[in-house]
């Protein structure tokens, strides 16, 4: 299968593909926040990279989140827009599942802490176990919104096992989370969920038997409410 990969969940924008003869290519640019600008032109340079043009492509596979709200709105609007008019599935992927999946590739293997930094002092976070005899990770601390002080807590309960830590939260709160016994803090790697791990990471589902889901059921995986939301809502009169 051709498959593009869509990534938008943190301040990078990325864009990845991958061949159905395993040739791949992948664009990221960090530190703009220009997700709606930079998306479509990342998009047509990855395709052009692997010869290939969009009505070859025979999935989208997007980052579903936890994320940034805005990033993630661009990102799964702009694939469900590009199955919809291709007629193809998407699947669609978890930001911590991602970052997990890369940090494994990378070598690290047991106890995986992945963190996306949410804003306001608080970070979208999982530990997962995952080691090469098995299949799949299995949650030790599973998906949810913590202040960083709370995510050390929840380690801490952990008994001071080894835990690798990736992510963008991780590295903003190394010095939270990295003074918890056993924790180690990637602060130079995987600040962001790699879009080649992604589009890899959609097509040996697809291989193991996925459905890839119609467009119409794909939604965005927020965690909380907007902060547009939640800033109107302290300051309307009760």
């Amino acid at each position: 299968m051709n498959i593009v990969a869509i990534e938008t969940a943190t301040e990078t924008i990325g864009v990845a593909a991958r061949t159905d003869g395993g040739a791949r290519a992948a664009f990221t640019l960090s530190g703009k926040r220009r997700h709606v600008e930079t998306l479509v032109p990342a998009l047509e340079h990855v395709l052009v990279q692997l010869g290939l043009e969009v009505r070859d492509l025979d999935l989208v596979a997007v980052d579903l989140g936890p994320g940034l709200f805005t990033g993630l709105r661009v990102g799964v609007a702009a694939a469900k827009g590009l199955a919809q008019a291709l007629g193809i599935g998407i699947v669609g992927l978890s930001s911590l599942d991602i970052l997990t999946r890369a940090a494994f590739a990378q070598g690290h293997g047991g106890y995986l802490l992945a963190a996306v930094d949410a804003r306001r002092g608080e970070v979208f976070a999982s530990v997962r176990e995952l080691r090469h005899d098995q299949l799949e990770a299995e949650d030790v601390i599973a998906s949810g919104l913590f202040t960083p002080n709370e995510l050390a807590e929840a380690l801490l309960e952990l008994g001071g096992v080894p835990i690798v830590g990736v992510g963008d939260g991780v590295q903003r709160y190394a010095q939270i989370l990295g003074r918890v016994p056993g924790v180690a803090c990637l602060e130079q790697a995987l600040g962001f969920p790699p879009p080649l791990t992604l589009v890899d990471r959609a097509a040996e589902l697809v291989e193991k038997g996925a459905s890839p889901l119609d467009p119409q059921l794909v939604v965005p995986v927020y965690m909380r409410e907007a902060d547009a939301k939640s800033n109107f809502a302290r300051v309307t009169p009760g």
